[in-house]
């Protein structure tokens, strides 16, 4: 048995990055003292969702890996506290931006840098102006606590974005978002919606899924964002194991068995019985059989 201790956060953001710093910390180290040894943060912390319109000046929150001040800061707070962290951040990288995830393990060590590649485009949503899609690939990373692999955000609607995590060997799913109203369709709440289609993630490739949600509601322009939390840890068949609720700013965590969740994998068959050959479909936009023109 490999029991392991998952957790996921979620708090409002300022325009105060000391106090978002210290508020994700804080959140982060009573997480650890809980048991938890992989604890996710949510996307973009070190200030609000910027995404909400399109400015200039905002441009210039992005900084390179090695600059990054979230990344350094929690980087060192891992290896305190000997955890495991994905840290959201706004990358810059030559001439071009990305909506990155530095994973710290639990010594500190940068484990890897994956950029967001599904990039989301509407109103309150403006990410295609601030990020670039990314060419890191997905990628599974083995940590001190287990194969991790994450995407970010709008990538979890997609359900090859957790099957080619889990090709590749991954055994818990992460996935650190920004999501909440939409600003031309107010009576719209996707929460349920969101979260079904992880939880589908878990199901379909018996793998946990933690998402880590933002609360709080911020303003930009003439737009205004109010985030929905409501970050959950679904077990490896898809069922909620624990959850947040829509305002709070807290941390959840729950116990999983990697070793168990293996198992079942196995007994089921399904990929064993995939069929790679017939999804040639998969690798068009247009849903005709060949390669992408």
């Amino acid at each position: 048995m490999r029991q392991i201790t998952l957790a996921a956060t979620q708090m409002a953001c300022s325009w105060d990055i000391d106090e978002n710093i210290a508020k994700a910390e804080a959140l982060v180290t009573n997480a650890a003292e809980a048991g938890a040894r992989v604890i996710l943060l949510q996307e973009l912390f070190e200030t609000p969702y910027f995404c909400l319109e399109q400015s200039l000046d905002h441009l210039q929150l992005a900084r390179p890996l090695e600059q990054s001040r979230v990344v350094l800061h929690f980087a060192f707070l891992a290896r305190k506290l000997g955890v495991v962290l994905p840290i959201s951040y706004y990358e810059e990288a030559g001439l071009a931006r990305y909506n990155s995830l530095a994973i710290a393990d639990a010594d500190g060590t940068i484990l890897s840098n994956y950029r967001k590649i599904h990039i989301p485009q509407a109103p309150g949503y403006e990410e295609k102006f601030y990020f670039s899609p990314g060419d890191s690939g997905f990628q599974v990373v083995e940590t001190r606590f287990g194969r991790i692999g994450c995407g970010i955000c709008w990538d979890q609607w997609f359900p090859e974005t957790a099957r080619c995590l889990a090709l590749q060997g991954a055994e818990v799913l992460l996935f650190p978002t920004a999501i909440g109203t939409e600003p031309n369709n107010p009576e719209l709440d996707s929460s349920g919606h969101w979260r079904r289609t992880m939880q589908g993630h878990a199901a379909a490739n018996m793998i946990p899924v933690v998402a880590s949600n933002r609360v709080g509601s911020e303003q930009e322009g003439e737009t205004t964002g109010v985030f929905y939390g409501t970050s959950f840890i679904a077990g490896f068949t898809g069922e909620i194991l624990t959850d947040a609720n829509r305002t709070e700013e807290t941390f959840i965590t729950a116990a999983v068995d990697l070793d168990a969740a293996a198992r079942y994998r196995s007994a089921w068959g399904v990929f064993r019985d995939r069929r790679p050959h017939m999804y040639g479909t998969l690798r068009t936009l247009d849903g005709k059989t060949g390669t992408m023109r």
